[in-house]
């Protein structure tokens, strides 16, 4: 028998299969996760050696689904698949942010892991396999890995948690979380919530944790079974210069200490750690200087990583001058873009998004053409950030996955905070430009989100936060620092980036990267209140610009009108080859949308006038209209015939005016008194009950002569 099957089970009679050794064996790894009739290929290759200098791991993930796995093609000219989506983007960071701490901290090869879908089972979702199916071929290669770990999807529906449900399951769910852990440690979660309070989203990691670890277990169990993975392949990426390590230390480690603890601000903090290392490199004699340069880089990153966690352990205070739960300094400014339907600043410390609001119909939704999903979305949030914000220079070429991660972040904040199309008929686009970054752009995205929809006339149910935690610990001496709004200095040298979002009442949304082993409950319940007092705090300093949406949209914003109609008269509104429907946006200026929903058609018309949309709601009120016998209607004469005229009562209903219901007096012939485009008031007389004729007369209406 080809290859070799691990089965366990989710506990609940699903089962998950692992294979390896069938296909893809050319690859250092690979593996086939199946559960049900979804089935996902993963596979592995390290290069052997690493590239000359390199001091970090040059790993790439890549996440693709295919089209035939579902049976279907793609879309578009070319008819193949082309660039990734956002969501196969999406699931490759999940993937991404959960290997990378596990490989050893000296294993520089490049090494590329790709995850393909290769069957489709609607109703399971595959994204959630994605990191088993990663970590499995990880875990039968020779490639060194301090894993195995896994990632599931856990949601609460009903009060009960479910790990990896069907798509019908995360319908009504107040918690779904991707939640990437080992045997011992959470590693990433990501997800979004109905505000949810802390210690709901810490039972759901829980939940999540104990269905990882048979995962774990069932890939170490597979390894076992794979010779290959037996002896892990021996590597020398790294040639170190102890002496000059040494040097480094004793040169730097107290200048750096000096600056650490000596609040400043980002680059002035910066130009003096350049600084240290420019005098040190002094030292050295002009041949070492070039020799040694990308060890003297390491060596002073090491120092540095290792001086300013200790001053913020020792001291209890932050690189610029915080306490460890201090907020830095707020300002926000709305309407600050005259012709944006909504538009806000949002500046906190170092970090500035500038955010603008568009508010369109259903003709701007973005149609979503996946192999596992079809559909429309109403609701997006874009963001951008220019290398300026930083202050570097950059080439800016394609939206980066870090662009793409960030915004949909927000994106999911933000969200549960949309109100339904009774009260928001709008498409709503979202795009945050960061103008400055140090510290969490994206929560401050997620603010100045929250600020341009108030300030667009958004209906939004509350207003959501945003906030960016760290965490700098010693397990050898059980001391840490959990830290508020957290600056990116602190971000690189920390053990976690926990990013939370939420209103007054709960969270919406998280994200959570840890860095270090050993990360208890009780210090993540501790960062997670810590977090929800900032979260308030900033909220507060949201509600002090504009504490409810604006009563009205702002003039130059379209208005939308939203008109029901039967089913049956959607053909009669748009007319033959959209005559009728083209009229009408020609003549009154406005767009008209109809879409079909069960058994009534919804039209939304658009305007910036209100005549127009009065206008085209008359129009619509004739067209769907039933004609009642005693009615009386301005009629426009259609055609004229020897026994009569056929007059238009409604759109598209004309009428029988015969020749004797024109007038009182004995008419010779039609034309005498009435011409074609004539308009004309007639009374409905009769409706045919076989035919469903109408029967008119104009005579009924004109004073009848004196006989005497």
């Amino acid at each position: 028998m080809i290859g070799i099957t691990k089965t366990f089970d989710l506990g609940d009679g699903r089962t998950i299969s692992i294979e390896t050794g069938k296909l893809a064996k050319q690859a250092d790894g690979s593996a086939v996760v199946r559960m049900g009739d979804t089935m996902l290929l993963a596979t592995v290759v390290a290069n052997k050696n690493a590239a000359e200098n390199v001091d970090f791991l040059p790993l790439s993930v890549e996440y693709r689904e295919r089209y035939a796995a579902a049976g279907k093609f793609p879309g578009g000219f070319f008819k193949r698949e082309a660039k990734p989506s956002d969501h196969e983007v999406l699931t490759a960071r999940l993937i991404d942010r959960a290997l990378r701490p596990l490989f050893p901290s000296d294993f520089h090869a490049e090494i590329q892991v790709i995850i393909t879908l290769i069957s489709a089972d609607n109703d399971v979702m595959p994204d959630a396999l994605a990191c088993l199916a990663a970590s499995a071929a990880i875990a039968v290669s020779d490639i060194p890995f301090n894993g195995p770990i896994s990632e599931v999807r856990v949601v609460r529906t009903g009060g009960k948690f479910i790990i990896n449900p069907s798509k019908s399951d995360t319908d009504n769910a107040d918690i779904d979380m991707m939640v990437g852990a080992s045997m011992d440690n959470i590693m990433m979660v990501e997800g979004e919530m109905k505000e949810v309070s802390e210690a709901d989203m810490i039972d759901a990691l829980k939940a999540a944790h104990d269905a990882i670890r048979i995962q774990c277990q069932a890939q170490i169990d597979l390894a076992e079974l794979v010779e290959k993975s037996k002896v892990k392949r021996t590597y020398c990426h790294e040639l170190n210069d102890e002496d000059l390590r040494k040097a480094v230390k004793d040169f730097c480690a107290d200048k750096i200490w000096a600056v650490a603890a000596n609040a400043s601000a980002k680059h002035e903090r910066s130009d003096a750690f350049d600084a240290i290392k420019a005098e040190f490199i002094e030292t050295l004699s002009e041949e070492d200087r070039k020799a040694k340069a990308p060890l003297i880089s390491r060596y002073f990153h090491d120092v540095e990583w290792e001086i300013v966690r200790e001053v913020v352990l020792t001291n209890r205070q932050r690189l610029d001058g915080r306490k460890l739960d201090e907020i830095r300094p707020i300002w926000c400014e709305i309407d600050y873009l005259p012709m944006a339907h909504g538009s806000a600043i949002f500046t906190r410390g170092e970090t500035q998004s500038l955010t603008t609001v568009t508010l369109g119909t259903k003709l701007d939704e973005q149609t979503i053409d996946l192999p596992m999903f079809e559909g429309k979305v109403n609701f997006i949030l874009h963001y951008n950030f220019p290398p300026f914000s930083t202050g570097e220079v950059k080439r800016m070429s394609g939206i980066s996955r870090r662009e793409i991660g960030h915004g949909n972040l927000a994106m999911r904040a933000l969200k549960p905070m949309i109100p339904g199309p009774d009260v928001n008929p709008y498409t709503i686009r979202i795009v945050s430009d960061i103008l400055e970054s140090n510290g969490s752009s994206s929560m401050a995205t997620v603010c100045a989100g929250t600020l341009a929809l108030m300030d667009a006339g958004v209906k939004m149910i509350k207003p959501v936060s945003g906030i960016a935690m760290g965490l700098i610990s010693d397990n050898a001496t059980g001391r840490y620092a959990v830290l508020s709004d957290i600056l990116g200095d602190e971000d690189h040298l920390g053990d976690m980036d926990f990013k939370v979002c939420g209103t007054r009442d709960g969270i919406t949304a998280c994200r959570m990267d840890i860095k270090v082993d050993g990360l208890s409950f009780e210090v993540l319940s501790e960062a997670l209140e810590q977090a929800r007092r900032g979260r308030l705090h900033i909220l507060g300093k949201l509600e002090e610009t504009i504490s409810t949406p604006r009563e009205d949209y702002k003039p130059h914003v379209p208005r939308i009108v939203k008109v029901v109609i039967p089913r049956e008269f959607i053909g009669a509104v748009i007319g033959p080859g959209g005559k009728v429907i083209q009229e009408m946006q020609r003549e009154t200026n406005s767009t008209i949308v109809i879409v079909e929903e069960g058994e009534f058609g919804i039209i939304d018309i658009v305007s910036n006038n209100k005549e127009s949309i009065d206008a085209v709601k008359e129009r619509i009120r004739r067209i769907v209209a039933l004609p009642e016998v005693g009615e009386v209607y301005k009629g426009t004469v259609k055609n004229i015939t020897a026994f009569g005229a056929f007059v238009e009562i409604l759109p598209g209903k004309d009428g029988l005016l015969h020749i004797s219901e024109i007038d009182w007096t004995r008419l010779k012939d039609v034309e005498s008194v009435l011409k074609v485009g004539d308009q004309i008031d007639v009374k409905l007389i009769e409706i045919d009950s076989k035919t469903g004729k109408l029967k008119l007369s104009r005579k009924v209406l004109l004073p009848k002569p004196d006989t005497n």
